[in-house]
């Protein structure tokens, strides 16, 4: 059994996506002695996943020592929302740069200590240790360290020892996605999607999509992709046999996109030939891998036990609608690196800031996902949201809430008065 000690503040960073390295990153800035840790023993793969940033995720890359220029993202202006017939009902102007998850990941990654990241680092346990915490790995190593970070995701493995009640809770629907390439759109389906972000509301659903980099990041015309998400009611049982492969083998922590049975991509394809706008139907009929992830909601009464914190999807999870993950991890590494900053000499005062910063943000986020989620027709919704998704599913509305913080919503109430 191998061990590191530090003497000064030491931090191991358990996920070694880009929460973790949101994390690792900012830590490092500030003097931390910080490793991340990823079980994952060869680099991440691109996930085919957009992310539509937000200002706070800028000044987040930026203090990292990233910037935020023309490579970043594909830039758009406007937002659209489509009929079935395929025409405008609405339109919002919104400047908005739309990344991909790889993009972010690869920045993250350049920018931390490559000696300092350990692929194939699986977590196995950790113990409080005097005043600090030792945590222990699949290899046989340990670490003594000041502070361990969660910032393994929505199925944390660190939440799960800490937190062993903390049990996320599904929605009720799935959210189906996937990625177009550029070249296989008609010139009409082309014209429409590939300079705005578009929303389209099939019965008791929800699609948004917008153009996004080429898989090596290439933001050429002609060479990028449309990033889209699909989100569909799925009760228990539906649920169950779309994460059972073609062998019978259930997945209940999620299936791997190439085990999905062929049966259920053909249903999402009818669906969309049946009920969505004629680009749409040309997404739906033309992606190549569509995969979907189980919609889920977590809140946590406290994200600070002793010396261990969670950050990210680990802490709170909160539906994809305002699109927020990625840049509710931003702020949560920066209020962390912020907090243990401004209290040099007491960590605990640093976690009790923190906990006290992020706790009722993470609350906040989780009511308003839920608060968009409402207009998903999930066959259990009480009156009140039946009528809250309504107006969430009114065009001029819709396109002012989705993909964007909450608190910066023009609807004079979302955000604000969350169901």
């Amino acid at each position: 059994m191998t061990r590191r000690v530090s003497s000064k503040l030491r931090a191991v960073v358990v996920g070694g996506s880009l929460g973790g390295l949101l994390a690792g990153n900012m830590l490092e800035r500030i003097g931390c002695d910080v490793t991340v840790h990823e079980r994952v023993a060869e680099t991440l793969a691109e996930r085919g996943a957009g992310i539509a940033t937000h200002p706070e995720l800028h000044r987040g890359f930026e203090r990292i020592g990233i910037p935020i220029d023309a490579g970043f993202g594909v830039a758009i202006e406007e937002r659209l929302m489509l009929g079935r017939d395929g025409q405008v009902l609405a339109r919002f102007h919104k400047k908005q740069l739309q990344a991909t998850w790889g993009h972010l990941y690869r920045l993250l990654y350049r920018a931390f200590p490559r000696e300092r990241y350990f692929a194939g680092s699986t977590f196995v346990r950790a113990e409080a240790e005097g005043k600090g915490v030792c945590v222990y790995f699949a290899d046989g190593s340990s670490i003594d360290a000041d502070l361990l970070i969660g910032a393994d995701g929505i199925r944390s493995s660190v939440r799960a020892q800490f937190w062993p009640d903390a049990v996320p809770r599904y929605a009720g629907y799935v959210a189906w996605r996937g990625v177009v390439d550029e070249a296989r759109f008609s010139l009409e389906s082309h014209s429409t999607l590939f300079t705005r972000f578009v929303v389209c509301l099939p019965p008791g659903e929800h699609m948004v999509g917008y153009p996004v980099a080429a898989l090596d990041g290439d933001l050429t015309p002609g060479k990028r992709r449309f990033n889209f998400v699909w989100y569909r009611p799925a009760d228990d049982e539906k649920l169950r046999r779309m994460m059972t492969d073609a062998t019978g083998r259930y997945h209940a922590m999620g299936i791997p996109p190439f085990l999905i049975a062929p049966e259920h991509r053909e249903e999402m394809r009818r669906a969309g030939r049946d009920t969505l706008a004629p680009p749409y139907a040309e997404v739906a009929e033309r992606v190549q891998e569509p995969f979907f992830q189980t919609i889920l909601d977590l809140e946590l009464p406290t994200i600070v036990k002793g010396r261990v914190v969670l950050v990210g999807d680990g802490a709170f999870i909160a539906r994809p609608h305002p699109g927020m993950g990625v840049i509710k991890a931003v702020g949560d590494a920066v209020a962390l690196a912020d907090a243990i900053d401004a209290n040099p000499n007491s960590l605990d005062a640093a976690l009790a800031a923190y906990n006290d910063a992020r706790c009722g943000y993470g609350r906040f986020l989780v009511s308003c996902a839920r608060d968009l989620g409402t207009q998903i027709d999930t066959g259990r919704r009480s009156n009140a949201e039946i009528q809250r998704g309504e107006y969430f599913r009114r065009p001029e509305n819709v396109i002012r809430a989705i993909s964007m913080p909450p608190d910066e919503s023009p609807l004079p109430d979302y955000g604000k008065a969350a169901v």
